[in-house]
């Protein structure tokens, strides 16, 4: 029934609308292969591909917030091409990757399309937005907004207390050690990142506060790490509620105006209508790398940082252990040991930036292996590994 009712919704979407030839290219392929059901996590490839292209585009599938354009772009010139030793057809086509650019030193050195994708298309950005909420927070300890990330987290969302989420702080919110219990395998209808989506929210309480506030503490607090996009969910929820203002707003004000993004984005809203922190922002491609280079260079606005000082530092490298040798978790953010880090998303988005190298690469993808394609994860980091052994290879080697 719900597979008939979605489907009814859609045709109904598509006469709103105006009709089959008004609409642009990326709905036309969303209605082609429209999906019976809402949870992505279980659509079938093709149903991805036309997707991630056009989240935004159906209020029916999800409703969004609009994050402007800039009135002023930044440039991002065209350098010299990278000489790779990889091949790099094979490799796009091994990740099934939309889009993969390689800005250095300020300069695009590489821009490769597919899937029938281009540049003037927005993909969505799934867990890479979680870096973003992170660098919003710091935006509002900058602010004024959160006096301090050791304060309790149920201080900024009342709705918390007396929850297990009572005896956590922002900080261990941000690096995920909160000791609540949570079930992150996609793969699972029953894990919790696939059902907190379909829970209905207690009466005048936000969806995601809703059900996280029924989890159970697991270990104590500060004495573990565990991935979960519901915390992500509850840090951008604490920014709006302590900034008392939208995330796309504030995005805009802190972000996409000021670091010259030349393309409006968007970010998909829950039941209730915010905006999820831990998923779901569209952007062009080459705002994405605009992120990547903003941040590169610190985040500064007319000569000042938008976060606190220090903040860089403690955000993008270690601040817990997550089980792999040379790797690690900092504030929203997967770290390196060699002080690289880097902004992840399922399905093989990310944002990788090596601060020693002037380098940013960015990769949106449907990987065919599902959410975490493991095949796919390796011969990512492989690739990042020869873009730096490139770039050092020109006579750019990092800084000592």
């Amino acid at each position: 029934m719900k597979k008939v009712v979605l489907g009814t919704l859609v045709l109904v979407g598509v006469a709103a609308v105006g009709g089959w030839l008004s609409l642009d290219k990326e709905t036309r392929g969303l209605l082609a292969t429209v999906p019976t059901n809402r949870d992505l996590l279980f659509w079938t490839q093709p149903q991805r591909d036309a997707a991630f292209r056009a989240l935004d585009r159906l209020p029916i599938l999800a409703k969004v917030h609009v994050v402007p354009a800039s009135g002023n772009p930044s440039p991002l010139p065209a350098g010299a091409p990278l000489k790779l030793p990889t091949d790099v057809d094979a490799y796009m086509a091994g990740q099934r990757m939309a889009a993969l650019l390689v800005v250095h030193d300020g300069k695009l050195r590489m821009e490769r399309y597919g899937l029938g994708f281009d540049g003037d298309g927005r993909w969505t950005s799934f867990s890479v937005a979680k870096s973003f909420t992170s660098t919003l927070v710091g935006a509002a300890v900058k602010d004024g907004y959160i006096k301090s990330l050791d304060d309790k987290v149920s201080l900024y969302i009342p709705d918390l207390k007396g929850s297990a989420y009572d005896d956590v702080s922002v900080r261990q919110l941000l690096t995920m050690t909160s000791g609540v219990k949570w079930n992150e395998d996609y793969a699972d209808p029953n894990s919790d990142v696939a059902k907190f989506n379909n829970h209905k929210p207690t009466d005048g309480v936000d969806a995601l506060v809703s059900y996280m506030r029924t989890l159970p503490r697991d270990v104590p607090a500060g004495t573990r790490w565990l991935y979960s996009t519901g915390e992500t969910n509850l840090v951008g929820t604490l920014v709006q509620q302590a900034t008392k203002k939208p995330l796309a707003t504030y995005l805009a004000e802190k972000v996409w105006g000021p670091a010259g993004m030349e393309q409006q984005a968007t970010w998909i809203l829950s039941k209730t209508g915010q905006e999820i922190g831990g998923c779901c922002v569209q952007a062009a491609p080459r705002d994405y790398a605009r992120m990547g280079q903003f941040i590169l260079n610190g985040g500064m606005v007319n000569g000042k940082s938008i976060v606190p000082d220090g903040w860089w530092a403690e955000a993008t490298t270690k601040r817990t252990d997550i089980g792999e040798p040379g790797r690690g978790y900092g504030y929203q953010w997967w770290t390196f040991d060699d002080g690289s880090y880097s902004a992840r998303g399922i399905f093989g988005q990310g944002i990788f930036i090596d601060p020693k190298r002037k380098l940013v690469i960015v990769s949106n993808a449907n990987w065919a292996g599902g959410a975490r394609d493991k095949v796919a994860i390796v011969a990512r980091d492989a690739f990042y590994r020869d873009v730096q052994k490139a770039v050092d290879d020109e006579g750019a080697a990092p800084a000592k």
